[in-house]
């Protein structure tokens, strides 16, 4: 019996995708996450055979949920299931550890040739895409790795510096003090092997990331 954990925090959509998944290969067991933490928790407790992971779910913001995940769990298979198509930042995917890309808009046939092309050890892709995504990225998977060594909560001061927003600031979004911001600085600066807010920036942005939603006090 072969194990898929869909994380994905549209319910609708992990009906959809259980539904074509069940269909085209009966003999699965499927369970849902709807945020990094619960697939995290998931992914601690059962053996699962591959991941599909929503980029845009909450605690995810883009790749840092499928670098975090690379990280812990680098033994599990991912594919990343995304509404965009955009051919550089499927590279970036690729060249982040995933070993396959499904856009939301595929077929249930394509889906079910994705997940069985993946379970049998190959990559895929979508055909219409497969030629125009680049090659692995050496450099940037080095960065990946760098980056991977941030923490969550590391990870959302360093987009938020990407915005500009300065460290007092940072911690009345995150609700921490100036103190604490600063020490996360210092931390990141390390772990990137850098030593200004320019560079970090300039990182931040070569990853796409997208700054966390705050809750509303």
């Amino acid at each position: 019996m072969t194990t898929l954990l869909i994380a994905d925090d549209h319910p609708l959509y992990r009906d959809a995708l259980r539904g074509a998944l069940s269909l085209s290969l009966p003999a699965l067991t499927l369970s849902e996450a709807g945020d990094l933490t619960s697939t995290v928790d998931i992914l601690n407790r059962e053996d699962i055979d591959l991941l599909l992971l929503d980029l845009h779910m909450p605690g995810s913001n883009d790749l840092f949920g499928l670098i975090h995940i690379r990280k812990l769990f680098p033994d599990v298979p991912v594919a990343v299931v995304s509404g965009t198509e955009d051919t550089q930042l499927i590279s970036k995917i690729m060249s982040a550890g995933a070993l396959g890309f499904i856009p939301k808009t595929a077929s249930s046939g394509d889906i079910a040739n994705a997940v069985q092309a993946i379970l049998d050890g190959d990559v895929w892709l979508p055909p219409n895409l497969s030629d125009s995504v680049d090659d692995i990225d050496e450099a940037f998977s080095e960065l990946v790795d760098h980056v991977a060594s941030l923490t969550p909560s590391q990870y959302k001061v360093l987009c938020f510096m990407r915005d500009g927003l300065l460290n007092k600031q940072i911690g009345y979004n995150l609700d921490i003090a100036e103190a604490t911001v600063k020490a996360h600085v210092t931390a990141i600066f390390k772990k990137l092997g850098i030593n200004n807010r320019t560079q970090a920036v300039l990182i931040a942005s070569q990853l796409e990331l997208e700054p966390p939603a705050t809750s509303e006090h």
